[in-house]
């Protein structure tokens, strides 16, 4: 994410009372908000989905709600076999035919797992796989519509479909050999790579992070079915105590009493324009009356591409930042989100989206160019900055979904220290890439005092000079052979 930091405020509020989780329930009144909110430019864009939110009352008081925001479908698909019935089905398993995973798709059982997916229960068959890939959301039994902007599927060989024949379920095998699940009543279907490339990034160009490590060399054929997994998934990396599921998200989000929860998604480093526009959301959501608003810090855990920081050194740094109290740990919850990046811009955002909502957040900020990527063969960027958070605002199935606006942080060179753009002193502000920022790290190059907590900012440093100095020892193995 730049630095140039944009939100805009999306949704409509539930207007279905009944509803105990809808937005009435949980807004105190007499809010401050309405002043702001009606000055707000996509207000036509919100009337236009919620004609009757201008004749919304609201309760005098507030109860704090065991979940703040429905998953979508109303329930979690937690797919985890319970432990009375581990054995026998692992036993069923070993006589399944195998189908083997890559580590992406072993991020995407545990996504679909843990109900991250909601109410998807298990990979794709073709005509969930064709509604998200046409209409970026599926229609449910009852008529209603969720957002599924991404397709979820998993890929076989010929081999494999060959070696499935008939068969209604198959095991799932992990890189490691093991068998951590199942797929039942399955169904096999043809893998059309281009027109899913074309359509989930808009361009079928060389050169997409996603497409070249997954979908390029899978198989051309797509088997969807009901998942079964045998046990939660883990990595033993030293963070799985981060990697906190919807369910106990939701969990935490009651234990600390929070009225209304805001995630912000992350792949880079966390820096002070950063924190100032998490702070700032904080201050907002207070001057609408909520007595205790907790921010989801959610950095994304999956595949992502190689120039990223990595996702351990990432942690580290973000513990710094709470740790120097440019964050605050009272208020704050940093998890991991385990999806994989596709660097798909406007329509995975939706994605990004749709997960905190399937976490309990019920509000989610929106940054520029969210999901974004330079094209990979010209020198712009893959996707208009601003249409993130446009697209947002009329994304089917994000209704429920509030985004706050927000003003431009930049750095400003005069105060030394991140601040909100001020545009009648334009030439006294910097912007700074996330781009820009690791390049800074890579080069040894200090970034303005003032731009991240310093502690943090040598996390950044380390890691790229144990880069170098890992470079260098190669070199001098491969001369010392050369020799």
């Amino acid at each position: 994410m730049s630095l140039l930091i944009r939100s805009s405020y999306v949704s409509q509020f539930h207007t279905r009372n009944s509803n105990p989780s809808s937005f009435s329930d949980q807004t105190p009144s007499k809010s401050p908000f309405f002043s702001s909110f009606n000055h707000n430019p996509l207000i036509k864009l919100v009337y236009k989905r919620n004609p009757r939110m201008q004749s919304l009352s609201f309760p005098s008081s507030m109860t704090v709600k065991s979940s703040l925001i429905d998953p979508d479908g109303g329930e979690l698909m937690e797919l985890v076999v319970p432990d009375s019935e581990i054995e026998l089905k692992k036993k069923e398993a070993e006589s399944m035919p195998k189908v083997k995973l890559t580590k992406i798709d072993m991020e995407w059982v545990h996504v679909i797992s843990e109900g991250w997916a909601s109410p998807l229960k298990g990979f794709m068959r073709e005509d969930e796989y064709l509604q998200s890939l046409h209409f970026n959301s599926l229609r449910l039994k009852d008529g209603s519509l969720v957002n599924m902007s991404l397709p979820i599927v998993l890929a076989i060989d010929d081999q494999t479909k060959e070696q499935i024949g008939v068969s209604k379920n198959v095991a799932l095998v992990s890189p490691q050999g093991d068998i951590v699940g199942s797929l039942r009543s399955v169904e096999i279907y043809k893998h059309n790579k281009e027109e899913r490339i074309a359509r989930t990034w808009g361009t079928t160009s060389p050169g997409l992070p996603y497409v070249e490590e997954h979908i390029t060399p899978s198989g051309n054929w797509l088997i969807g079915g009901d998942l079964e997994v045998f046990k939660p998934v883990k990595y033993n990396d030293g963070l799985d105590h981060y990697r906190l599921s919807p369910k106990q998200l939701r969990k935490e989000f009651d234990n600390r009493k929070a009225d209304a929860v805001f995630a912000f998604q992350l792949r880079n480093p966390v820096h002070n324009g950063h924190a100032l526009l998490m702070n700032d959301t904080r201050k907002r959501l207070l001057e609408m009356g909520y007595k205790n608003p907790v921010l989801l810090l959610h950095p994304l855990g999956g595949f992502t591409k190689a120039d990223d920081v990595p996702l351990y050194v990432r942690m580290e740094q973000h513990s710094k930042v709470l740790e120097d109290g440019v964050l605050d740990p009272e208020t704050t919850i940093v998890s991991i989100f385990p999806s994989p990046m596709h660097y798909a811009g406007p329509t995975e955002v939706q994605w990004h989206a749709k997960a905190r909502i399937n976490a309990g957040a019920n509000f989610y900020i929106v940054g520029r160019d969210p999901a974004g990527m330079g094209h990979p063969t010209e020198k712009r960027d893959l996707y208009d900055p601003d249409h993130g958070k446009k697209v947002l605002s009329m994304a089917p199935g994000l209704e429920k979904l509030n985004i706050l606006p927000f003003r431009v942080a930049a750095y400003d060179t005069v105060e030394k220290k991140m601040a909100f753009f001020d545009p009648t002193r334009a030439k006294e502000f910097l912007f700074i890439s996330g781009t820009k920022m690791r390049t800074y790290a890579r080069t040894g190059e200090s970034p303005p005092d003032g731009f991240m907590c310093p502690s943090g900012w040598n996390v950044l440093v380390k890691y790229y000079e144990s880069l170098q100095e890992s470079d260098d020892s190669s070199k001098q193995q491969q001369t010392v052979v050369s020799a």
